[in-house]
């Protein structure tokens, strides 16, 4: 999004801002659960035209919103999922005086790899890593950092091992640092059976099956994930176009194989990794969120709550919002983002 905002987004701001101030909001301690009724509806918002950096191994697409010198916030989306994840929650948090920056991540839009050269990596480390070169590009020294699956993912770790690099943290399912080893246990059946699109990409016939039915297979995901929200083929459609980046199948089905030990990471993450591996405490503001219709593989909040060791607060949002929350509750999304950096 262009920084310059003409008068309706300036209005559209507003109205979004009044309406989070109005929204209900029930506190119950400071690690207790949260509520807030946030109902999904389709959006017709949009962004403006995106920017291009190169940051690191990648030349970057992002969208931006908000006063060019205002406090930064980082939001990270997830697969299979894009920026139209925080299409809503970005105008309230302009409006609030915000610069909010919302990449691609690596394989998604019009993000690509710089080089022929550099492996197609989906680990942890190496999306935590075009994070920081992401900052380093744009000359952000620290931004409160929030996402969502492979978003929340990789802002759990740019807290972990780059802390004075975030100011605090928003993270949908909490902690969510793993490593090879702890991905190689086996699960509880139940378990096991969540995890049913890892086993089918450990295998040739997912990879083929996935490039050739992509659109069909993210929309299941998203049927999956999220039971209760009905978004419509637009909004589906809206997002698939990221899915198309030359480099999506490829890092998809890395990330996934990874976890469970069956492809190799790169020697350069190893050292990060490594720490990864210790299950670092996070020390800086947190809250962590959850829908309490998430369909996709998730902890339960009392799993992680120590690790975190700053101050902390977890919030269940009610209303049928599953695994896509800040989409489907964006003002409760946007509500964790600004609450975070006053604790």
């Amino acid at each position: 999004m262009s920084e310059d905002i003409d008068l309706p987004r300036r209005r559209l701001f507003g109205t979004a801002l009044m309406s989070l101030a109005a929204a209900p909001f029930v506190s119950i301690g400071p690690a207790a659960a949260q509520t807030m009724a946030a109902p999904s509806a389709p959006s017709g918002a949009s962004f403006g035209p995106l920017k291009q950096i190169d940051a690191g191994d990648l030349n970057v697409g992002y969208a931006e919103a908000g006063p060019a010198d205002g406090p930064v916030v980082l939001l990270l989306h997830g697969w299979p999922y894009d920026i139209y994840a925080f299409v809503d929650v970005a105008p309230v948090l302009a409006a609030a005086g915000y610069r909010v920056i919302i990449p691609y991540l690596r394989g998604y839009g019009t993000t690509r790899i710089r080089s022929d050269a550099t492996v197609r990596n989906g680990e942890p480390a190496a999306l935590a890593v075009d994070t920081i070169a992401l900052m380093d590009a744009l000359k952000i020294p620290k931004a409160v950092i929030a996402g969502f699956d492979w978003g929340a993912r990789t802002a759990c770790i740019v807290a972990a091992l780059w802390p004075e690099r975030c100011q605090a943290l928003v993270s949908v399912s909490g902690y969510l640092i793993g490593s090879v080893a702890a991905g190689k246990k086996p699960l509880p059946p139940k378990a096991e059976f969540q995890w049913w699109y890892q086993f089918y990409f450990a295998t040739e016939r997912g990879r083929e099956g996935y490039t050739e039915n992509r659109d069909d297979f993210n929309k299941l995901i998203w049927q999956l994930a999220s039971p209760q929200w009905h978004f419509d083929d637009a909004t589906f459609d809206r997002s698939a176009t990221a899915f198309d980046n030359p480099d999506h199948v490829d890092i998809v089905i890395h990330n996934y194989r990874w976890r469970i030990g069956l492809a190799e990471g790169e020697t350069r993450y190893d050292d990060l990794e490594q720490k990864l591996a210790q299950g670092p405490v996070i020390a800086v503001p947190t809250i962590t969120m959850e829908g309490d219709a998430n369909g996709a593989p998730h902890p339960e909040p009392a799993a992680y709550r120590r690790k975190f060791s700053g101050k902390y607060e977890h919030r269940t949002i009610t209303g049928g919002i599953g695994h896509n929350l800040p989409q489907e509750a964006p003002q409760a999304f946007a509500r964790a983002v600004l609450d975070v950096a006053k604790l």
